[in-house]
């Protein structure tokens, strides 16, 4: 199998566009990437969690989501690919990056997400053969320190957990619009620091969180993260306390492990 079979058309935006109209385009089409162009070519990758860090930086505090543009969250680096490019070793890409860029010159064919990857695959195992160590945060936590998580342990998504059970989850993509509404009040930085500083993890988490468990078997594990277009679920052991982590991305790392 090649990449042009299991490629799909990328979502774009041009660099000079807004991140509020980034972030409107994400969550229309239910994305957490977008293609940035400029003048027709590809100029890099724009992530929620990219967002989530320009939106969180002291220095552009008092400025709205919608004055601040896509340029200023884009990653540069975009690994492009020939379309008959073999899947395993796109699938090696994949490890060090999010997405990978198919193109003819400089036309733009497609793109590959570990999505597309999971989409064809066929995965057998256990949750926990696949999961990750769970890096968690409480309800009580405050927002911009679960954002700090976030960006320095390079996750995207943290389970909330209190008295050792799981009570919601906060995405990167929270953060993100948590962070743009309270910009978007037109404060003063200084007040505008404050109130996004008193912000808790429990005003902004999702609390009807889906989760598998340890012995969940991975097809099953794959279909829901599919189904639902979630980035990944919590792993619960069976005394019910959060074990581990499974996303798109440590499934790709177990295939490529035991492929």
């Amino acid at each position: 199998m090649q990449v042009k079979d299991i490629m799909t058309e990328p979502v774009t935006i041009d660099k000079s566009e807004r991140l509020g109209h980034a972030l409107d385009i994400m969550e229309k089409n239910d994305l957490r990437r977008l293609l940035v162009t400029n003048k027709g070519k590809i100029g890099g990758i724009i992530t929620t969690r990219q967002i989530a860090r320009v939106l969180g930086a002291r220095k552009s505090l008092g400025m709205p989501a919608s004055s601040l543009h896509v340029a200023s969250a884009t990653q540069d680096s975009v690994i492009k690919v020939l379309p008959d490019m073999d899947m395993l070793d796109a699938m090696l890409l994949l490890q060090k990056t999010s997405v990978l860029v198919a193109v003819d010159g400089e036309k733009i064919l497609g793109w590959v997400r570990p999505r597309e990857v999971l989409e064809k695959a066929n995965v057998s195992g256990l949750a926990s053969e696949a999961m990750r160590y769970p890096l968690t945060a409480n309800p009580n936590d405050r927002l911009v320190h679960a954002r700090r998580t976030i960006l320095d342990r390079d996750v995207g998504r943290l389970p909330v957990v209190e008295a050792g059970r799981l009570v919601g989850i906060l995405t990167e993509g929270d953060v993100a619009k948590a962070l743009r509404a309270f910009r978007d009040l037109n404060d003063t930085a200084s007040k505008q620091h404050t109130r996004i500083y008193n912000i808790l993890v429990s005003d902004v988490m999702t609390h009807d969180v889906k989760y598998v468990y340890t012995d969940t078997p991975l097809e099953e594990v794959k279909s829901i993260i599919l189904t639902d277009n979630i980035g990944g679920l919590p792993v619960l052991n069976h005394r019910e306390e959060v074990a581990g982590m499974i996303t798109r991305r440590s499934i790709l790392d177990y295939l490529v492990r035991t492929g």
